[in-house]
């Protein structure tokens, strides 16, 4: 897998986490792999061969070549059918609510086609420069010029909104909503509406998926080799309390992660 991230520039750096890239060359068989909750939603060009997106153990759809990738509640498998070459923007948790109008809420779960969201003309002229750049610079260049056209019609983020977000990375995602707003019912409120509205999830389930995460890191880079020390480092309140979660969102144990063939893609976006 050859797998290469870019950042974006000054003016977008507080919305999209960074660009990425992913090549994988056609193999004797093809691999499915298991994707995992993130918290981040995602805008992807596929620019190879079609790919499969599992709906239940035999039945699959095919994903749309333009779309935006939803936030993940529950893990599911891809699979290549043949040359991967794949472009795409990943967002922070509210990063993509700029860019469009409306709740995305709709799209938890969901790889929805760009012109759904953007307009069909749009979309397939957006759709169309992607393909015909030379090189990834290029693309981030086409993005970049229209992500920033689209910015400029909408409303900057939403302050209690990005501030939940910035207490919930500090604290490993362990921090409660009623711990951040001091207790004050009517933001809370507030808050959980424009949650679901500008992100796609509650404030507790993105607190989660970000807890997971830096499990998830330790794991990988083999921080700490003891369950029960990642499990602490992680904010969570005992290793039985980290398994739980860890096989919500991934289906499987934390031992059973490392060397799972099924895991790759998602070891390779975690490290």
């Amino acid at each position: 897998m050859n797998y290469h991230t870019f950042q974006p520039s000054s003016d977008l750096k507080a919305l999209i986490s960074c660009y990425w890239t992913l090549e994988v060359p056609v193999g004797p068989e093809s691999q499915r792999q298991r994707i995992i909750p993130d918290g981040t939603i995602e805008m992807a060009f596929i620019l190879g061969d079609d790919i499969k997106r599992y709906t239940s153990e035999t039945e699959f759809i095919i994903q749309p070549r333009a779309m935006v990738l939803g936030q993940i509640i529950d893990p599911f498998y891809i699979e290549p059918t043949g040359y991967v070459n794949t472009f795409a923007i990943r967002f922070y948790p509210y990063g993509f609510a700029n860019f469009v109008s409306g709740s995305i809420k709709s799209l938890e779960n969901n790889e929805t086609p760009l012109g759904e969201l953007l307009g069909e003309k749009t979309a397939l002229g957006l759709e169309q420069k992607i393909i015909e750049a030379k090189n990834s610079t290029e693309r981030i260049e086409i993005i970049e010029n229209f992500l920033s056209g689209k910015l400029h019609e909408k409303t900057t983020i939403d302050t209690i909104v990005k501030s939940t977000i910035d207490a919930l990375l500090e604290t490993k995602g362990s921090a409660s909503v009623k711990e951040i707003l001091r207790d004050d019912l009517s933001k809370r409120r507030q808050l959980e509406r424009k949650f679901k509205k500008q992100i796609g999830l509650s404030p507790k389930q993105l607190g989660k998926v970000i807890r997971l995460q830096t499990a998830l890191k330790m794991l990988l880079n083999k921080q700490e080799e003891n369950l029960t020390d990642i499990a602490y480092e992680s904010e969570y309140f005992d290793q039985a309390h980290f398994i739980k979660d860890f096989r919500e969102f991934t289906g499987i144990n934390p031992k059973e992660f490392l060397g799972n063939e099924n895991m790759a893609l998602s070891a390779l976006f975690y490290k």
